[in-house]
This record gives C-alpha cells, sequence and structure tokens, in this order.
C-alpha cells in the first residue's frame, strides 16, 4: 500500500491476535500536476443525533439567518398523496435487499395511505452487462424526474478488471457528478440491541454515536489531468487531488450545522503536514466554523492519527467533516463500530432536486442469491429518503421503529448474529417480511 492508508494498518495493528506485515511505499514522483476544477451547488443543511428513534434527527431543519442566502429547501417535494422514486437495484446482494425493501414500503403505504410508484433502472454492473454503460443516460434522465432515488448497491468480482469507464463504481461517479451530490452524510450509532456484534469491546463502542460528514464530488476521485500512460519505458499512473475554496466551503457549512444540532464538536480530518491542498482544507474550515458557527468547538485531526483515534476511542468524536478519499475510507471504518455495515444508512445531496439514499454497505457479491443478506440499512434509507427527500417524517419514524422492534424480537441475519445470544438467525426475505409486518402492527403514538 502507499501512504496514510498503510500508516494506519500499521497503527491498528497491534490487536495480539493480528499479525501482518505492511509495506509502505514512501517515494513520491518528481512532478505534480494540476487542473481547472468547475463544480459548483449551493448547500443544503440539516443533522441526524439522537431522538425518540436511534435514526432519527436530533431537529427539524430550519435554516438560520446566517445560512438561509445559501440554503434552499431540503424536501425535494410537498408533502403528497402519490411520488415517483427511482430504484436502482443494482448488482450482488442489490436486488434481494430491493425486494425487501420494497415489501415494507407497500406496507407503510398500505397503512398510511399514500402512494410510492417505484420505478427501476440501471446502474452498475448489471447496466454495463445490459446497456455496455455504468449508469446510461436514460436511468440519469429517470432519477432526475423522479422525486427521490433509492439506490442498493453495486460491483462485483465479474467487472474488476474492465477498463475504467466499464466499470461500476464510474457509474455511481457519474451520478453524483451530474446530480449535484455533494454532501454525503452516514450516521454510526451503536445500538443497545447489537452492541456485542461489533468486534471491539463493549466499554470501547457503547455510547458511540458518530456523524461522518463527506464531501462527495472533488478531491481525487474527480481531479484531472489522470490516467495510466508510459513515461521513459515503464508505465505510470497518476490521479490528481484537488479542491477549490467554494468546495471546502460548502460542505465546512453542512458540517457546521450537522454539528451545531449535535454535540457541538466537529473534527476536521486531512493532512496538512504534507498535502497542499490539506493545507488549504485546514484553512477554509477554518475560516467557516470560527466566522459562522462560533458555538461549535473546532478541532483538527491528521488522517491517520483519526484512522487510529476511531477504533482507539471512538467516543471521544461527535461529527467528523472530511473530503473525499478520506470520507471514503473513515466513514467505513466509523460505520463499523456498530458491528455490521448493514445497518446503516445514508443520504447523498445536492442543491434541489432528489436525493440519493443507500445503505453503506457494498454489494457483497460472496453472498449474493444466498439470502443471507442484511436488508435492514436499505430500509432505514427509504426511512431517510420519507424524512428528507418526500416530506413524510412521520412515516420515516414508523420504519426506523419497526427496524428496532425487529431487533428487540431478536431476529438477526447472518451478519449481527452472535454465538449465544439468544437470537433468531433468520434470512433476508425473512427480515423485510417481518418488518413490514411489523409496520402494519406497530402501535406509534403520532398521527399519519
Amino acid at each position: 500500500s502507499t501512504g496514510t492508508a498503510a500508516k494506519s494498518c500499521i497503527l491498528i495493528s497491534s490487536t495480539p491476535s493480528l499479525h501482518f506485515v505492511c509495506i509502505r511505499l514512501t517515494a513520491h514522483p518528481p512532478n505534480s500536476t494540476t487542473m481547472k476544477l468547475s463544480v459548483a451547488t449551493s448547500v443544503v443543511l440539516f443533522g441526524l443525533s439522537q431522538s425518540t428513534s436511534a435514526f432519527a434527527p436530533s431537529t427539524s431543519f430550519a435554516p438560520t439567518a446566517r445560512t438561509a442566502a445559501a440554503t434552499t429547501s431540503l424536501n425535494a417535494v410537498s408533502k403528497k398523496d402519490s411520488y415517483s422514486v427511482t430504484l436502482l437495484p443494482g448488482d450482488g446482494i442489490g436486488p434481494e435487499i430491493t425486494a425487501a425493501t420494497k415489501s415494507v414500503l407497500k406496507a407503510l403505504c398500505d397503512r398510511c395511505g399514500f402512494q410510492i410508484n417505484l420505478k427501476e433502472a440501471l446502474i452498475g454492473g448489471a447496466a454495463i452487462d445490459a446497456k455496455n454503460d455504468p449508469f446510461p443516460d436514460e436511468s440519469l434522465e429517470q432519477c432526475r424526474n423522479s422525486d427521490s432515488v433509492l439506490l442498493a448497491c453495486i460491483g462485483g468480482y465479474k467487472w474488476d478488471n474492465n477498463p475504467r469507464e466499464l466499470r461500476p463504481e464510474t457509474g455511481l461517479l457519474k451520478m453524483r457528478k451530474e446530480m449535484g451530490l455533494f454532501a454525503n452524510l452516514r450516521p454510526a450509532k451503536v445500538l443497545d440491541q447489537l452492541i456485542d456484534a461489533s468486534t471491539l469491546k463493549r466499554e470501547i463502542v457503547e455510547g458511540v454515536d458518530v456523524m461522518c460528514v463527506r464531501e462527495l464530488t472533488g478531491d481525487v476521485y474527480f481531479g484531472t489531468p489522470k490516467g495510466i500512460e508510459e513515461r521513459n519505458g515503464e508505465r505510470v499512473g497518476y490521479n490528481n487531488m484537488i479542491y477549490a475554496e467554494h468546495e471546502i466551503d460548502r460542505i465546512a457549512r453542512v458540517a457546521g450545522d450537522v454539528a451545531s444540532k449535535r454535540g457541538g464538536k466537529l473534527c476536521s480530518v486531512d493532512k496538512a503536514n504534507v498535502l497542499d491542498v490539506s493545507q488549504l482544507w485546514r484553512e477554509v474550515v477554518t475560516g467557516v466554523i470560527e466566522k459562522e458557527f462560533p458555538e461549535v468547538e473546532l478541532s483538527h485531526m491528521y488522517v491517520d492519527n483519526a484512522a487510529m483515534q476511531l477504533i482507539r476511542w471512538p467516543k471521544q468524536f461527535d461529527t467528523i467533516v472530511c473530503g473525499n478519499i478520506f470520507g471514503d475510507i473513515l466513514s467505513d471504518e466509523a460505520s463499523m463500530l456498530v458491528g455490521s455495515l448493514g445497518m446503516l444508512p445514508s443520504a447523498s445531496l445536492g442543491e434541489d432536486g432528489p436525493g440519493v439514499f443507500e445503505p453503506c454497505h457494498g454489494s457483497a457479491p460472496d453472498i449474493a442469491g444466498e439470502d443471507k443478506a442484511n436488508p435492514l440499512a436499505m430500509i432505514l434509507s427509504a426511512a431517510m429518503m420519507l424524512k428528507y427527500d418526500l416530506d413524510r417524517p412521520e412515516e420515516a419514524l414508523i420504519l426506523e421503529q419497526a427496524v428496532e422492534a425487529a431487533l428487540d424480537a431478536k431476529l438477526r441475519t447472518p451478519d449481527i448474529k452472535q454465538d449465544g445470544d439468544g437470537c433468531e438467525l433468520i434470512g433476508c426475505e425473512e427480515m423485510g417480511q417481518a418488518v413490514a409486518k411489523i409496520v402494519s402492527e406497530i402501535d406509534v403514538p403520532i398521527a399519519v
């Protein structure tokens, strides 16, 4: 491995039962590259934290005077009787967790008297196989014309050796860029029912409640020039890690708003000791928070140290803000604190139009088709969609409480089942049916 990722591996490899060697390459290319950046949208601000449900927001969204000029309405549409939602089943376990989520949404609509018209579209490997394009223009157009987008997962071994333009991840990046989805929010909250499913000790993870705010449309994933070419008789691969000031500014505002609605602590993660782009990141984040969110306690941490501290003592964190590549890595690490990526939803939002709501986990091709997947993260992603895109917060709460009720009933998919826990092991389909049944019957003390 190279750079900070390798260093992070070294730092967290001290567990006695783990034994591995990490070889870190430290040489740097003699020349750097530059580029022009052209991605710009405005800010969408909201926060998630503790409430009556473990997945509910700490407060309803209300733009303050200091940010109202840069803020649009959070909900893509106003509350209505019928919605159009694009469903992207994707690859691997995607179709299985999609089917389970559809059954839950049907139960919710039947109970609450409204309609969600789900229309599927292609993305990822499925789109490559059918259209030779990881995100066809017709899929993009359908997403743009929908009230919201619900994505399962993409990718798989089958397409790993494809050229870059024909890999599933390229379709995901295209969707984010073309739809202007610059802000990704991933909550990682340890639930009491699953505290023993974490690979870390109870005293380390008990009470953990972290929100990772990740910038999604800049950084090394989108920087140009990039590619692989021959120089001096050998192949050279290169990418460009780059941020414009306005991109850092807008994600800093999102993070500041989220932190102000949670515990009032924000940790900005960078690598300012060696990267010029991180020096700019730190300067801009500091300026935004000090000026616009003086009540928020801001700290800075190098990404390699942050990777270690998330394992060593995660309760020190409340809200974390990261660039694209650092956020990609750290949000997955934070998610695993709860015991399984199969439990965690996420939201990707832009200036206006539909957001994209998806589970944090990948496509798990090794268990695809075996009815072993956990559909709860996608069901909770549907709850986030109801809350933030469809203006149905009460119905979102029904889904959230139904998921917790299923866990209280000691129902577990393989990823969260522990030996001797007294819980019943069930498959993806049965978990979906169980949550749907609870949605139909649960006593929720709210009017819908």
